[in-house]
């Protein structure tokens, strides 16, 4: 049986090392990372107390429209993203170590153009129709502004040009009442909170707390410039030595690399996210919440939701190609693991920036309804056999441009209070 319980505490000889380890540089890193996972799990499973009243109620004020802490409570505010106007990235360093190399000449032929006019009218219209049901299901829907991202910047350390505003959950991490702009690692997507402004500022003016992380400069320092990508087999075994495109030079941390469950939210370090990103968000959230870092057999991790999605309290979709390290941990918590069923998305789909596993990369409702992608059947069944009611809805054009449900997102609010999953 899943057991809520309130966490405290942490092991300050894990701070400390987390913190010399970023100090004294990359050569540290994998120690650290090892050192400061284990000691959390230990302190997960040793040091923990029952939640209180105070603890359980929400702090967030009565009338801001702000105020979201899982993946699942029932949903009653939300921001889709935008298709318009979407341009292919420049193919730069971050760019090449995200994306497989069978997409690489897309990239070099059509970098700072647009993606291809047909398929992207396809896809504003599926995520039009997607906003329309979740509106028909009750939930407001807020957009982005429409922006012209084949504009070229330059900036004292690199130039660019744009790439869109689709997904907001790269952008934009919700922690109760609070909203967390990321500071992406991507140069083409630099300015890419421009589109969410105007809402981020009503939301602020009606009472939610509004961050933004520490801007990174994007010097040529946060990338190595020589990370040997060739092949699948050259993914592995870097990922394996945890070695990574992006450096300790600065913080960065895409938000989609998070996923929340009350006061434990998880983070994977990704070809997008840094330890140093990672320890300013644990830094940032405590005491109230605990960071875990967890770690996947995943030859690109970018994004956690395609491989790690949490659909329920005390359940989670672990994606079976991109095993989880330290899943004993969700099980010791009495967590159900479920499998889900490979996709049925074709090979000669263009998936120009994400892989097939999208179709995990699901959107919840509430914890007994869920949307899903029309085409996959697999899933489909697998949701109804746990009880839970799909809405279909087809975005497999949506899909081409790097995201499912969850990543085309962000939820502003959830009806629901702060809660522990884990002792």
């Amino acid at each position: 049986m899943l057991r809520v319980r309130c966490l405290r505490g942490g092991s300050r000889g894990a701070e400390a090392a987390h913190y010399i380890g970023l100090r004294l540089g990359r050569v540290f890193t994998g120690w650290v990372q090892r050192t400061f996972q284990s000691t959390q799990a230990a302190t997960a499973s040793q040091n923990t107390c029952a939640a209180d009243d105070n603890k359980a109620s929400s702090p967030v004020p009565k009338d801001c429209p702000v105020c979201s802490y899982n993946e699942w409570d029932p949903l009653e505010e939300v921001i889709v993203g935008r298709a318009e106007n979407a341009c292919v990235p420049p193919f730069s360093v971050e760019v090449k170590a995200n994306t497989y190399e069978k997409y690489w000449g897309f990239y070099q032929k059509f970098g700072g153009q647009s993606f291809p006019k047909d398929h992207l009218k396809k896809a504003i219209a599926e995520i039009e129709e997607m906003c329309n049901i979740l509106k028909k299901e009750g939930v407001i829907v807020k957009r982005p502004d429409p922006i012209d991202w084949s504009v070229k910047y330059k900036t004292p350390d690199f130039e660019s040009t744009g790439m869109y505003a689709a997904m907001p959950r790269d952008i934009l991490l919700v922690v109760g009442n609070e909203i967390i702009e990321a500071p992406m690692a991507w140069r083409a997507r630099f300015f890419e909170y421009r589109a969410y402004r105007r809402i981020i500022k009503d939301y602020f003016n009606c009472g939610a707390k509004w961050t933004t992380a520490p801007k990174p400069t994007m010097a040529d320092e946060l990338y190595d410039q020589d990370y040997p990508i060739r092949s699948v087999e050259d993914r592995h075994k870097l990922a394996a030595q945890g070695k990574f495109v992006t450096t300790e030079f600065e913080p960065c941390f895409d938000a989609a690399d998070f996923i929340r469950a009350g006061r434990d939210i998880f983070v994977q370090r990704s070809q997008v996210t840094n330890y140093m990103g990672i320890e300013w968000m644990r830094r940032h959230l405590a005491p109230d919440y605990k960071v875990h870092i967890i770690s996947f057999k995943d030859p690109n991790p970018m994004h956690i939701d395609a491989t790690f999605n949490i659909i329920g309290p005390g359940l989670v979709l672990s994606n079976p190609d991109r095993p989880c390290h330290q899943i004993e941990l969700f099980k010791k918590a009495g967590w159900t693991v479920i499998r889900p069923p490979v996709p049925l998305i074709p090979d000669d789909h263009p998936l120009w920036m994400s892989s097939k596993w999208l179709s995990m990369n699901v959107l919840m409702l509430d914890e007994k309804r869920v949307m899903v992608d029309a085409n996959e059947t697999s899933i489909q069944k697998m949701f109804e056999n746990l009880g839970i009611s799909t809405i279909k809805v087809n975005i497999r054009h949506a899909n081409s441009l790097g995201g499912g449900f969850h990543c085309w997102t962000c939820d502003i609010r959830r009806r629901g209070t702060l809660q522990s999953y884990f002792d």
